[in-house]
């Protein structure tokens, strides 16, 4: 008898018990529930009714680092908490932090309350003037054109700024969120503030994007797919080591008045087993370190690598982010902050003096970060009802 996975025959059976429930109900629709082949290769487009799936499980800043961080020279950004005990004289310093015995995470909140009146300089980071802000120096980065100019001159929908070079030695890479981020602990390769809101996300099941894809007629090839994203209402379905498993179910979220509370989509392509999109605009959900938020792009692309056996599926998010998103995240997550290593002034003063994107027809000033995010994927049946709408 031919041995099957353990998380293999949990998913089949998912599988048939899902399709007995559509059939039931005649008001579910499955993105292809089927079995892979023999061979263990992903299910075939005839046997997918033209769609694949994918759940993302890891979403983190795509960051170029070297060796010796010859990318950031003059090192890594000073956090709220430092900037606050450098601004106590020795006696205040040794009474408030309990001779350097108090845990940083119980100075966070003096640390952020060092406004002129005691105001929160993560909720008002206009309270204080800190530190400049220390950003990449570096010239490489990942990343695409997004702006389409070799030389990052102003447009009518950028702003003048720097470019990079890519890793395999792309031209004219627009990543002003890494310049941001990429001497900053928290985002670095296990920073606490990513690593973080990576894990609350894969253990509480809140935030999860799924990935849509229809009018596929070729797992491998196809020129012309629909690429939809919503947000999931179930958690990760997981084998025993905590790794989700590939193929089972997730339900979309809806409005009340049933229309899908997520749903952009954008035009692309399959190619070698390559996912790509056109951009566009999209809106996507987030949560992290016990907040809220919602991914805000301009001109996102997708492009996702599909594993020969169909089950993951990993690539790249590119696009125009929402700095005012942004800003509302980081400086919105409480006690987190003190393990991230910014300061929240400095941090947004830096985030508005880099936006390279979408100036603000009054101010001229840009309202948007280019960025690159790298994602894991896992392949999933995205569940709808039948003739949900996206929302407007």
């Amino acid at each position: 008898m031919k041995q099957i996975e353990r998380g293999e025959m949990v998913n089949k059976a998912a599988c048939r018990i899902v399709k007995v429930s559509a059939a039931a109900i005649a008001g579910i629709v499955l993105a292809g529930c089927s079995q892979s082949d023999e061979a263990g290769r992903a299910p075939s487009a005839s046997a997918q009714s033209g769609r694949l799936g994918f759940v993302v499980r890891h979403w983190f800043t795509a960051m170029h680092e070297t060796k010796f961080m010859d990318e950031c020279n003059q090192g890594l950004n000073i956090s709220n908490d430092e900037i606050w005990w450098r601004g106590l004289s020795k006696v205040d310093r040794a009474e408030k932090t309990q001779n350097g015995l108090l845990e940083t995470l119980r100075r966070w909140q003096p640390a952020v309350r060092r406004g002129p009146n005691g105001e929160d300089v993560c909720l008002d980071p206009t309270a204080v003037t800190d530190p400049k802000f220390i950003t990449v120096n570096g010239d490489v980065s990942y990343g695409i054109n997004l702006d389409g100019t070799t030389d990052g001159r102003a447009t009518p929908k950028t702003c003048a700024h720097k470019k990079f070079t890519g890793l395999n030695g792309e031209p004219a890479i627009d990543n002003q969120m890494y310049r941001l981020v990429g001497c900053t602990y928290g985002w670095r390769t296990n920073g606490i503030f990513e690593v973080n809101a990576d894990e609350m996300r894969g253990t509480s099941g809140i935030g999860m994007i799924l990935i849509d894809v229809t009018g596929v007629d070729d797992t491998r090839n196809d020129d012309d797919v629909t690429v939809s994203f919503y947000r999931s209402i179930d958690q990760f379905a997981q084998d025993s080591s905590g790794k989700p498993l590939p193929f089972s179910s997730y339900r979309i979220d809806t409005n009340p008045d049933g229309t899908a509370r997520y749903g952009d989509s954008l035009k692309g392509r399959i190619e070698n087993g390559v996912l790509k999109t056109q951009s566009g605009d999209v809106r996507l959900p987030f949560y992290g370190n016990y907040t809220f938020s919602q991914h805000i792009f301009k001109d996102m692309q997708l492009e996702l690598k599909i594993a020969d056996d169909g089950k993951t599926a990993d690539g790249m998010v590119f696009g125009y982010y929402d700095v005012e998103e942004f800003i509302y995240h980081v400086t919105g997550t409480g006690v987190v902050i003190s393990t991230a290593g910014f300061s929240c002034p400095a941090l947004a003063a830096a985030a508005w003096e880099l936006a390279d994107g979408y100036p603000d027809p009054e101010t001229g000033k840009c309202t948007m970060l280019s960025s690159a995010f790298r994602i894991d994927t896992h392949a999933a049946y995205v569940v709808k009802p039948e003739g949900v709408k996206a929302a407007l």
